[in-house]
């Protein structure tokens, strides 16, 4: 906490210092949006270049004053709540001054842009993301506060937790991992109880893009049990996108890859080359829009596409069938499908990617 509350006091005094000679103070910080600015390693996945270019904040510029005093607010909250050790989510922050902030998204982007200003993860400004992810089966943990949770899979799912970097503990006997892109299918797999069919497992699911939480116990259930982890989502550009996210990471949040990417992750299905494989009618098929042919062109320019050619060539057939399918779409085979015959095989087969 010391190391955080002098980051922030250094970045106060360099204000002070720019009124002291009368010049208009000013923030700099890496453009977290810019791809020139992101690298690609095989073992980190898209992580910030040491040159990256800068863009400024500056305070006597009507475009980006009110940035800026939005930013030393946030600053100030964030110094009152790690001196007296106290927590809040990015929600608490917008609902402080609603009338202030304008709207959330406003908020989530500030401070991101200070965790990246700082250097400093974002738990250790004692901001904490609200979560939206679940996760069940094999698994149990103990909470900073001492809560004991069991995951093990009854026919509903345990919030991840809000603080992943405290909890302790962890026990499991999973033999593998499973995330799943969607909940209604992560509920579909509970209810037909796959934690402990085959065999134990761990279910994981962000409900959609995941939140910053999700792919944070991700990656700690990764270090702490290094079991294959593997990923169930759509055939669409969407759901690639998604799974790139957990695997590689995302461009805006490049600057903490290293806590947050699992560069192992494994492409289980839906597979574009299952569709054709399992003869699923193309009438349930959905068409691509435009919005879906632009997301996947450039998908399949991403720098870390080229190491994978078995990638490659399913998006390639994604790209030439212009059809996209929802996991949903195996249900058409039988109501069961995909637990009782779907995932099974693909496990024991190594039906992945």
């Amino acid at each position: 906490s010391s190391e955080v509350l002098e980051a922030i006091e250094n970045v106060i005094e360099d204000v002070l210092k720019s009124l002291a000679q009368k010049k208009a103070p000013v923030l700099t910080l890496a453009n977290r949006s810019d791809w020139r600015n992101i690298e690609f390693k095989d073992s980190v996945g898209l992580q910030m270049i040491p040159q990256c270019t800068r863009k400024q904040i500056r305070s006597d510029c009507p475009r980006s004053a009110p940035k800026f005093a939005l930013m030393l607010k946030i600053l100030s909250m964030i110094y009152k709540m790690v001196q007296s050790n106290t927590y809040a989510t990015k929600r608490d922050i917008y609902y402080s001054d609603t009338l202030l902030f304008g709207s959330q998204s406003v908020v989530d982007n500030i401070i991101n842009d200070i965790s990246c200003m700082l250097k400093i993860p974002r738990r250790s400004l004692h901001i904490l993301s609200t979560t939206k992810g679940f996760v069940a089966g094999n698994l149990s943990y103990t909470e900073e506060d001492g809560t004991k949770v069991n995951c093990t899979c009854g026919a509903t799912a345990v919030t991840v937790p809000s603080n992943v970097q405290g909890i302790k503990n962890l026990i499991s006997h999973a033999k593998f991992m499973l995330i799943v892109e969607k909940d209604a299918t992560f509920q579909r797999l509970l209810d037909d109880d796959f934690c402990n069919k085959l065999s134990p497992c761990i279910m994981i699911t962000g409900r959609g893009v995941p939140d910053l939480n999700t792919r944070l116990l991700v990656r700690k259930l990764w270090d702490t049990f290094q079991i294959p982890i593997f990923t169930l989502m759509d055939a669409d550009p969407h759901g690639v996108e998604i799974m790139c996210i957990y695997k590689y990471g995302s461009v805006s949040m490049s600057f903490e890859a290293h806590h947050l990417t699992v560069p192992s992750i494994k492409w289980l299905g839906l597979l574009p080359s299952d569709l054709e494989r399992l003869n699923i009618r193309k009438d349930i098929l959905i068409p691509f829009t435009k919005q879906d042919q632009n997301k996947l062109a450039s998908i399949q320019k991403r720098p870390y596409i080229a190491c994978q050619p078995m990638w490659k060539k399913e998006l390639e057939i994604m790209a030439a069938s212009k059809l996209k399918a929802e996991i949903q779409v195996l249900t058409s085979l039988s109501s069961d499908y995909l637990s009782r015959v779907y995932l099974p095989n693909k496990l024991q087969f190594g039906g992945w990617l």
